[in-house]
């Protein structure tokens, strides 16, 4: 291959790089959502009113760890972030590595910990990194289109890593999530958030004091 090949095939590399550039963060959960549509779930990152939403419940007072399936670009963490205690922690986990990647590039906090790894393995990572609970555990995977047997796995192991008083916090488009929750979370609190694109349904599986 020639020099003058050799330019040409890579011109539409470098305006791909130019374009994800230019795009910032939106650029990088472009490219993920483009590789993995069926992890991502949606093209566009959720609204502040879905972030501030969803997270409003929580008792960041008494937050030591804090859990997030699915971070991509880190629309979520920084609001965590902004809300978690100086000696809590935030443990993001994502199959996606250019997620990975890019978070642990832009996101210096040392509170915070980007792990490429499943949700399901939830309960070894939290351990991994001293803890034996997770406070709350927030997660926007798209649960209508996991491959078969991973959303009911990712909701028990969920389930059993949150403490006592904790909650699982899933925003989603579609209600199939739901009863993977309710199989493990006695209580479930509902809303839906208009202002998102798409809206989107809201819940906080909360574990009670009294369940085993």
């Amino acid at each position: 291959m020639t020099s003058t090949e050799l330019a040409r095939e890579a011109l539409p590399q470098k305006i791909k790089q130019t374009i994800k550039r230019s795009l910032g963060p939106w650029g990088v959960f472009l490219e993920g959502f483009m590789r993995h549509p069926v992890m991502v779930g949606s093209i566009i990152p959720s609204s502040r009113f879905t972030i501030n939403r969803m997270l409003k419940p929580v008792d960041w007072a008494n937050c030591k760890l804090f859990v997030e399936y699915g971070p991509g670009v880190g629309t979520f963490c920084r609001p965590v972030l902004d809300r978690l205690p100086r000696d809590g922690q935030l443990i993001v986990i994502d199959t996606n590595p250019l997620f990975i990647e890019y978070l642990r590039k832009t996101i210096s906090d040392s509170r915070f910990i980007a792990v490429h790894g499943s949700a399901s393995d939830v309960e070894e990572i939290v351990r991994a990194h001293g803890h034996e609970k997770a406070d709350y555990v927030l997660s926007g995977l798209p649960f209508s289109t996991l491959p078969d047997g991973i959303g009911p796995a990712i909701a028990a192991a969920t389930h059993r890593v949150i403490r006592k008083g904790g909650a699982f916090l899933v925003y989603q488009f579609t209600p199939k999530a739901r009863s993977y929750m309710a199989r493990h979370f006695q209580r479930i609190d509902d809303a839906l958030e208009p202002i998102n694109v798409p809206p989107c349904f809201l819940w906080w599986g909360w574990k009670d004091e009294d369940e085993d």
